[in-house]
């Protein structure tokens, strides 16, 4: 659906959200319109890309995506991935993301996360990777236990098993091999069932929870029906959640921690993180900050685009900047229209040579 440009003129400020329309993503786009001119709220499921062409197109319910947005937040689960990244990578260049395209393939698979992690050296679980069932049960002699289970794909703890013994690992892992596709062993660090995720938005961590699994149960996410209370961060927790945060790819993202004795441990991070549960334990308005750092990050985008800033913006400054092209019709910069303050209801005559182009105001009647 597309919302309607509150105010007209050269600063409109507009803004896209393209989820899946979970109840997060609603929130967010509520705080948006309060600080945008203009939102559209976009379903990931209707939009295609076509490649090939002297330009690769997206579309939206079957229509070329014509609008130019400021700011365009994309998210969704690992089954929209190389939409994601093909949608992101497209509008990325004329418009402020917080998620970076590269960012969804390595986000949403835990294998291509850990190695992230591991470039970057923050402290991660000891974690191995195999390919076949013959492989895993000759691991299965040289580690301890219990020993985590997991699947490069899945997210609210779907996919993740604990095997206590050998014989429970050596069963789970003739289950796994049917799937005929990697997975992962880790190590199992105690923390009495506990994690803790911080909630990260540029350089900050503006929330964190501690999360506790239900009786019975190891996984301490709160769709496998744990619960949770808000907590504060150390410093070094909070460094560990921005350093993830940055080697993945991400302005915007959750980063789940294990902490024991003090030193942090990253097992995760989820780029399209739910708001209900962090929001109602800590009381902080995570979607009114998302919107407000948005909006910060399109403005100084945009005026990056133009390649001037607030300061250098006085009358007579030459800009050099490239010319946007709209069906064959060129859009002046932003800068220009600054500058000039023309408006569409001036009246303006236009000199024209090759290479050149003046528009100067026409005088009043």
């Amino acid at each position: 659906m597309f919302a309607q440009t509150r105010r007209v003129g050269h600063n409109v400020m507009r803004a896209a959200i393209i989820s899946q329309g979970s109840l997060s993503s609603k929130w967010i786009a509520e705080e948006l319109k309060k600080v945008f001119d203009d939102v559209d709220v976009l379903d990931i499921k209707d939009f295609e890309v076509s490649l090939g062409g002297h330009h690769p197109e997206v579309s939206y319910e079957g229509k070329p995506l014509m609008k130019d947005f400021d700011c365009i937040y994309a998210k969704g689960s690992f089954r929209y991935v190389t939409l994601l990244r093909s949608l992101t990578t497209i509008l990325g260049t004329k418009a402020y993301m917080p998620i970076r395209p590269g960012a969804f393939t390595a986000g949403h698979d835990k294998l291509l996360t850990h190695l992230k992690l591991q470039a970057a050296n923050i402290s991660q679980p000891r974690t191995w990777v195999v390919a076949t069932a013959h492989a895993a049960k000759k691991l299965l002699k040289k580690i301890e236990y219990p020993v985590v289970m997991k699947l490069p794909a899945g997210t609210h703890g779907k996919g993740v098993m604990l095997a206590d013994t050998a014989e429970s690992a050596s069963s789970m892992i003739d289950a796994l091999a049917l799937l005929k596709q990697p997975f992962l062993l880790q190590e199992y660090i105690e923390t009495n069932g506990t994690d803790t995720r911080a909630f990260v938005i540029g350089d900050e961590v503006v929330a964190a929870m501690k999360r506790t699994a239900a009786e019975g149960e190891k996984r301490a996410n709160i769709h496998s029906g744990g619960s949770a209370i808000a907590c504060e961060l150390d410093e070094a927790s909070k460094q560990v959640a921005l350093e993830t945060a940055r080697a993945v790819g991400a302005d915007i993202c959750a980063v789940d921690l294990l902490i024991k004795n003090k030193k942090p441990m990253v097992i995760e991070i989820n780029l399209s993180p739910g708001l209900q549960a962090i929001t109602r334990v800590t009381k902080i308005n995570i979607a009114q900050k998302i919107a407000k750092y948005l909006y910060a990050k399109a403005k100084e985008f945009k005026m990056k685009q133009v390649g001037v800033t607030l300061a250098q913006l006085t009358p007579d400054k030459e800009v050099i900047t490239k010319l946007d092209f709209r069906a064959g019709r060129i859009l002046l910069p932003e800068a220009a229209t600054s500058l000039s303050k023309l408006t569409s209801q001036d009246e303006v005559s236009l000199t024209v040579a090759k290479g050149k182009i003046t528009i100067k105001k026409g005088e009043s009647q």
